[in-house]
C-alpha cells in the first residue's frame, strides 16, 4: 500500500478528485457534504493498474482548518497538489506548499483540476514555478536529472472531475509517483500518530493513523501516553488484518483504553524506544530564529503543541513544549504562527535531551555546538557530548548502538572520559590508603561518590589488575599469602555453607588467632565482620544479592532466615552491608538493598 495526501486551496476539487479516483466518499461529516467543503480529514483508497493500492488522506483547504490539514500530511510521504485551472495559484495553495516544504516532503504530483472550465496551461506553469523553489521541486529535479530549470521533475496532469477527462493519465502518473517512493523499513520501532479516535460498540476504543515504519501485529503490546496497551484487532482498507506493515493506513482496536485518554496527536509506540521530550534543540529551515515570536505552534506527525522559542544561533533555537512528545534526533517538524497564518519554517530535531543553560556563556557555547550538529544520530558524537549514558536512553533518542560495546550492563561511555575515570580511581585509591592506612581498601560506595558515578557497577567495571575487590572494598593485590595461612583458612570453611562463620574454638584449633585472621583479611582470604567472626570474601556481595530477592524492606530476623545464618553473623554482616552501601538502614531499623 502507498499513502498520498492531497493539498491545495479550498474548493479546488481535492475531494471531488479523490471521489472520482476511488468511488468513495471522503467527506465523513454530514455538515461537510451539506456545505460542500471539507472540514476534517477524509480517507479513501483505489487500486492502480499495476495492482498496487493507493490510500488517500484528503485534507481541508480552508485557512481555518490548516491544523487539520497539517495533522493529515505530517506522517505521509507523498502529496497530490491540486490547483484549479480556472483560479490558478491561491493563498492556501501557497500555505499548503510551504507546509510540505517545511516538512521536507520529497515526492509529489501536480494535478490541475477543472480543465473543462479553463485552459490548464497557465495554472500549470504558475504552480510548477512555485513548486520548483521547494523541497518537492528540488528533489524531483535531482531524480529526473534535469537540473533546476522549471521544476519539470514534478509531473503535472490536467483533469476534469466532472467529465472524467485526464483520470486515466492521473492513474498512470500515480503509479509512476508511487514507484519512486522509498521503501519503508519494517524493522524500525512503531510510532503511529493518531489522527482519529472513536468508540465502536462491543469493541471499545479504535484509533487510526498512517503507519510510516515498522510492523503492527494483533496482540502486540505498545505504549500510549506512558501506559501499556494491547492491540485487540486491526483493519486496513476496511478489511480485518492480523499483521500490517508500513506504509499503510490502519485502524487499531485497543484493549482496555478509555476513549477520553486518546485523541489526535497521541502516538502508539514501541515500548522504551522513544523519549518523551518537552525541551528540544532544533535547526530551523525558514525564518531567522531571532525574528520569530516568542510563542509558536509545533506540528509533528498529527500533533500540534504550543512552544516557547529561545533563539540560540543563526539557524538554531531551543523549543519548550507545553506537553511532551515522543521525539527522536533527526525528526522533521513544522513551526507555524497561527495568528498570521504563516509557516515559519521546518525544523530538524538536533537534541531531545539538551543541557541546561544556566551558567554565564552557556547559550553561546551551546549555539557553537549546535552549529556543527547534523541531525543525523551519531553514537560517537553523543558519547562525546554526554560522556556517560544508558543504552536505553540512547535508543530512545534514535541513536543506534551498533559496533560499540557497553562498559558494563547498559552503560555506554566516551572512551576518553572512561580512561580518565580509571586514572582518577587509581589516584583516589592512593589518597584513601594514605588517609586510612589500617583499612584493607576503599569501599566501593565511597569510590562511587568520589568518582561522581551513578552506579556501583561502573566502579567495578573500572577495576583492572592489580586492583581487586575484597569484601566490598577496592584494594591493590599484594604478594601471595603464605601457604600455611591459606590452608588453615580453607580448612576453617570446609563443609560450612555460605553466610555461616566458623566457631571461635575451631579457628583457634587451626591456629587462626587474631593476628592470623587480620593477615588473612589483608590478603583477601576472609572478611572479618566482628571479633572472631569471619566469612568468605564473596559472602557480603552474595548476601546482598540474596536479600534483594526478598520483600522490601526487611527486618533482622527476616534477613537472618533468608541467609540461613545465626544472629551472631547476621548483625555484623548487615552492619557491614550498611557501611559499604549494599543495604540502607531505615529509621524503624528495617533495611532495603541498594537495588530497590
Amino acid at each position: 500500500m502507498y499513502v498520498v495526501a492531497t493539498a491545495g486551496h479550498v474548493d479546488h476539487g481535492k475531494s471531488t478528485l479523490v471521489r472520482a479516483l476511488s468511488g468513495m466518499e471522503p467527506d465523513r461529516w454530514a455538515e461537510e457534504r451539506r456545505r460542500g467543503m471539507t472540514i476534517d480529514l477524509g480517507f479513501a483508497w483505489t487500486t492502480l493498474g499495476n495492482g498496487e493500492t493507493v490510500a488517500f488522506v484528503d485534507v481541508p483547504g480552508h485557512e481555518r482548518f490548516v491544523p487539520n490539514m497539517l495533522a493529515g500530511i505530517g506522517p505521509v510521504p507523498a502529496a497530490m497538489i491540486v490547483v484549479a485551472a480556472d483560479e490558478g495559484w491561491m493563498p492556501q495553495s501557497a500555505e499548503h506548499l510551504a507546509a510540505l516544504d517545511a516538512l521536507d516532503v520529497r515526492h509529489a504530483l501536480l494535478v490541475v483540476t477543472r480543465s473543462d472550465l479553463a485552459d490548464p496551461r497557465p495554472a500549470t506553469e504558475q504552480a510548477l514555478a512555485e513548486i520548483a523553489r521547494t523541497s518537492l521541486g528540488l528533489a524531483a529535479n535531482r531524480a529526473a536529472g534535469e537540473g533546476a530549470a522549471g521544476g519539470r521533475g514534478v509531473e503535472a496532469v490536467a483533469v476534469s472531475g466532472l467529465t472524467g477527462a485526464g483520470l486515466p493519465e492521473l492513474r498512470a502518473a500515480l503509479q509512476r509517483l508511487t514507484a519512486r517512493l522509498p521503501e519503508p523499513d519494517p524493522t524500525v520501532p512503531v510510532r503511529l500518530w493518531v489522527d482519529r479516535a472513536f468508540t465502536v460498540k462491543g469493541a471499545g476504543t479504535v484509533v487510526t493513523g498512517t503507519l510510516g515504519g515498522g510492523v503492527l501485529r494483533k496482540g502486540d503490546q505498545l505504549e500510549l501516553g506512558g501506559t501499556a496497551v494491547t492491540i485487540r484487532g486491526m483493519q486496513t482498507l476496511g478489511e480485518p488484518a492480523d499483521r500490517v506493515e508500513a506504509v499503510a493506513r490502519v485502524a487499531v482496536n485497543l484493549r482496555g483504553v478509555d476513549r477520553q485518554a486518546v485523541g489526535r496527536g497521541s502516538a502508539l509506540l514501541t515500548p522504551r524506544r522513544f523519549r518523551h521530550a518537552d525541551l528540544i534543540d532544533v535547526r530551523i529551515h525558514g525564518d531567522q530564529p531571532k525574528s520569530l515570536p516568542s510563542t509558536l505552534t509545533l506540528h509533528v506527525g498529527s500533533a500540534a503543541v504550543a512552544v516557547a522559542v529561545r533563539p540560540l544561533g543563526d539557524d538554531t533555537a531551543r523549543l519548550r513544549l507545553t506537553r511532551p512528545l515522543p521525539l527522536r534526533i533527526g525528526d522533521r517538524a513544522l513551526l507555524r504562527d497561527p495568528g498570521r497564518h504563516h509557516v515559519a519554517g521546518g525544523v530538524t530535531v538536533l537534541d531531545v535531551s539538551p543541557p541546561a543553560l544556566t551558567r554565564r556563556g552557556a547559550a553561546v557555547r551551546r549555539a557553537a555546538e549546535l552549529a556543527v550538529m547534523t541531525g543525523v544520530p551519531d553514537l560517537a558524537a553523543e558519547l562525546g557530548r554526554r560522556r556517560l549514558i544508558r543504552g536505553i536512553e540512547l535508543t530512545g533518542m534514535g541513536v543506534p548502538l551498533d559496533g560499540v560495546d557497553p562498559v558494563t550492563g547498559d552503560w555506554y561511555a566516551d572512551p576518553g572520559y572512561w580512561d580518565a575515570k580509571g586514572e582518577q580511581m587509581r589516584a583516589e585509591l592512593s589518597s584513601y590508603k594514605m588517609k586510612n592506612p589500617l583499612e584493607p581498601g576503599a569501599p566501593i560506595e565511597a569510590l562511587r561518590h568520589l568518582l561522581d558515578l551513578p552506579d556501583r557497577d561502573l566502579v567495578t567495571a573500572l577495576i583492572k589488575p592489580p586492583l581487586r575487590i575484597i569484601a566490598g572494598r577496592v584494594a591493590e593485590a599484594t604478594t601471595k599469602a603464605p601457604e600455611v595461612l591459606m590452608t588453615a583458612v580453607n580448612r576453617a570453611f570446609e563443609g560450612i555453607p555460605p553466610f555461616v562463620a566458623p566457631e571461635a574454638n575451631d579457628l583457634a584449633a587451626l591456629g587462626l588467632g587474631p593476628r592470623q585472621i587480620a593477615a588473612a583479611a589483608r590478603e583477601g582470604l576472609v572478611v572479618k565482620i566482628a571479633d572472631n567472626v569471619i566469612l568468605r570474601p564473596e559472602d557480603p556481595e552474595r548476601a546482598a544479592e540474596t536479600l534483594a530477592g526478598i520483600p522490601q524492606p526487611f527486618t533482622l530476623s527476616e534477613a537472618r532466615k533468608a541467609l540461613g545464618t545465626t544472629r551472631r553473623v547476621a548483625v555484623p554482616l548487615l552492619e557491614l552491608l550498611d557501611r559499604t552501601g549494599l543495604t540502607r538502614r531505615l529509621p524503624d531499623d528495617r533495611r532495603m538493598t541498594s537495588s530497590h
